[in-house]
């Protein structure tokens, strides 16, 4: 995007550099800027905190959902569950599972990604056997036939990049082997577990194609391949296996902690990691205006701390179109300096395209969510 002046302007008292070194009088730092965190920004330092809202009418509002209330997610079949939060790019759902599939799964609208956000299986699959557990990511190529045998009950995050694909993203000046380094990618094996499901008894496939599902039957197990060779295979990475990037001196955006990408939206991953420690350096996610993209934070384990009453399980959704940062509480520890390390992992979802909202979402939603930044 091209920028609209080619440095940057100042007005008024101001710092020299984003997140760092505020106006005495005025603590409160806000980022508007386009294209995610990726275009041209402005940083405005303010007397009030951004999000200091007394009441607020209307549907462009920040929300909370508590998945761990949904039941509809408790079905045979992934493409039984409904969805969550969609667009036209991309889908996202969850689905609990707990019974070995009798049958295999394709879908044929675009690729799957599988985190784990609780239990473990075996994943059989076009390309081999792969063992999942949680914390893992699991990309699903587009059309790959898959089933699971569960080793313990099972809670996936499913987000579907619908017709479009997963990609690593480009690390530019840090180098491929940062954040995590491709060699840490595991893919499946034709081994002995693959090998003995080889059968000559029907199976049945059911294909999701259009949001519409088609069931093939054969007289045999089409999973058997006896070897493959290419550049496309399903890929699997835990989140214990991110090494985020860090400074000492500066808060990094969201984007730095990007794990894959699609053409319409990202996916990044919030993992442990320390806080920055310089004094004049922000120490909490600064506020601001992502005004070209919707927001989703899939909690997944630990203190969540710029956010409060939040517990694994939940989800919060800042659409495009206001400011939001940290809340009271969280602001104010990073002032004093109170914790020195992150205790965290989420997974974000960041999408250029309005996010709708399901029914089965709005079911398990905490209206009291929008008030929840006023100082009590």
């Amino acid at each position: 995007m091209r920028k609209w002046a080619s440095f940057p302007l100042r007005e008024g008292d101001v710092s020299r550099q984003a997140h760092a070194d505020f106006p005495e009088q005025a603590i409160y730092e806000r980022e508007t800027g386009r294209s995610g965190f990726f275009g041209p920004a402005t940083h405005f330092h303010h007397r009030h905190a951004p999000t200091g809202w007394s009441d607020w009418q209307g549907p462009l509002r920040p929300r909370l959902f508590d998945l761990n209330q949904l039941t509809e997610n408790q079905v045979e079949s992934p493409w039984q569950v409904p969805l969550l939060l969609h667009n036209a790019h991309c889908k996202m759902r969850t689905w609990r599972v707990q019974e070995k599939m009798p049958y295999l799964v394709r879908n044929a609208d675009g690729d799957e990604l599988l985190f784990v956000h609780e239990g473990s299986a075996d994943l059989y699959c076009d390309y081999g056997h792969l063992e999942i557990v949680e914390g893992d990511y699991v990309v699903i190529p587009r059309s790959t036939m898959w089933r699971l045998e569960p080793k313990s009950p099972m809670l996936l995050l499913m987000i579907e990049a619908t017709n479009d694909s997963y990609q690593l993203p480009e690390k530019g000046l840090v180098g491929n082997h940062a954040i995590f380094d491709p060699a840490m990618l595991d893919t499946p094996k034709i081994n002995e577990a693959f090998k003995a499901q080889y059968s000559e008894q029907s199976w049945q496939v059911q294909i999701k194609r259009h949001g519409q599902t088609s069931v093939v039957t054969y007289p045999y197990n089409p999973l058997d391949a006896i070897g493959w060779h290419g550049d496309l295979a399903v890929m699997r990475i835990n989140w214990r296996d991110i090494r985020p990037l860090m400074s000492h001196r500066y808060h990094l955006p969201p984007s730095a902690h990007t794990t894959f990408v699609a053409q319409r939206f990202v996916v990044c991953t919030f993992v442990p990691r320390p806080i920055e420690s310089d004094p004049g350096a922000l120490k909490v996610p600064f506020y601001h205006n992502n005004d070209d993209y919707d927001e989703v934070l899939f909690y997944h384990a630990g203190d969540f701390f710029s956010r409060d009453n939040i517990e694994k399980g939940m989800v919060t959704f800042h659409p495009a179109g206001f400011t939001h940062g940290p809340h009271p509480k969280a602001f104010q520890a990073g002032q004093e300096y109170r914790k020195k390390f992150t205790d965290e992992v989420a997974v974000m979802l960041d999408t250029r395209d309005a996010l709708e909202i399901g029914e089965a979402a709005l079911a398990t939603e905490n209206p009291a969510y929008v008030n929840s930044w006023q100082v009590t």
